[in-house]
């Protein structure tokens, strides 16, 4: 599942070609995807101009001028193709994900000025919606958010809040999209082990100047791997078809057994499943 900087790549890959331009034509070649599409979705599309393209969480949000939002979710296997004509582009192919076939070509976007963008995706958990801009904060997908982890709203202060009087483990409370938008497993496991804190232990027991601390490594780890095109993807938006490459920059995600980077640990790297979900952490330094 893409986590906040590969939606976030996809997004910046989109944005030149969406942002500011008319749809002339809308095709869906199926009626729907995880969910069926909205009545009228091709319709309600052809003819709209997309004012900005932004993202909420793991969400893709393109504003439209009709007062409607085109809300698209990239599930499991979702991406998008960008077609001009001098190539293709790729802002958002998973890492592992096989060639795109014409057969999972399931939505095709063009605008007036000649680009097309056509979404794929093989397993079809991916879903899009059109929803009322000035009402869609309180649609049920949005209703329950927590700040983005890159805005100001985000401080120890929240954190220490959620926190408080809490049993569960850090990582578990981290995950939880109603303190926090947009955060996945990957990153948490990466900023808990730059902040050497424990993901198990009760998170109601963490000192508030460790999360101040965290707080600013959950940033820069976010920053870090938008600015390396993410983790889980191949980002296909530069001339030179450099790929998203923060997986090279894995302290602790995916590395059981391998020695702690932290300065002046000697710990290795342990693995942990619970609840189906591995965790990655130095048990040396994380405390």
């Amino acid at each position: 599942m893409p986590e906040l900087p590969e939606v976030e790549t996809v997004r910046r890959g989109l944005q030149p070609v969406l942002e500011g331009a008319r749809l002339a034509r809308v095709e869906a070649r199926r009626a729907d995807l995880r969910f069926p599409f909205p009545e009228g979705f091709v319709q309600r599309l052809t003819g709209a101009v997309i004012l900005r393209l932004e993202r909420r969480a793991k969400y893709l949000m393109a504003e439209l001028d009709r007062g409607e939002t085109l809300v698209m979710h990239l599930g499991m296997s979702g991406r998008f193709e960008i077609a001009r004509p001098e190539g293709t582009v790729r802002p958002g192919e998973f890492h592992y994900a096989a060639d795109p076939d014409p057969k999972h070509a399931h939505v095709v976007l063009d605008t007036e000025g000649g680009g097309r963008v056509t979404y794929y995706d093989p397993r079809r958990f991916g879903y899009m919606a059109l929803l009322d801009t000035p009402t869609r904060e309180q649609h049920p997908w949005f209703a329950g958010l927590g700040p983005e982890p890159l805005s100001p709203a985000f401080d120890a202060g929240l954190l220490a809040k959620a926190f408080a009087g809490r049993k569960q483990g850090p990582k578990t409370l981290l995950l939880d999209q109603r303190i926090v938008a947009g955060l996945g497993n990957i990153y948490v496991c990466e900023a808990l082990n730059r902040a050497r804190i424990s993901p198990f232990k009760p998170a109601g027991g963490i000192k508030r100047a460790r999360l101040g601390a965290l707080v600013d490594i959950i940033r820069d780890v976010l920053n870090e791997a938008i600015a390396a095109g993410g983790s889980t993807l191949r980002d296909y938006a530069a001339a030179d078809g450099a790929l998203g490459y923060f997986q090279h920059r894995f302290r602790a995600y995916d590395r059981e057994g391998q020695p702690c980077l932290n300065h002046g640990c000697k710990g290795v790297i342990a693995r942990e499943v619970r609840a189906g979900r591995s965790t990655f952490f130095c048990p040396a330094c994380q405390t």
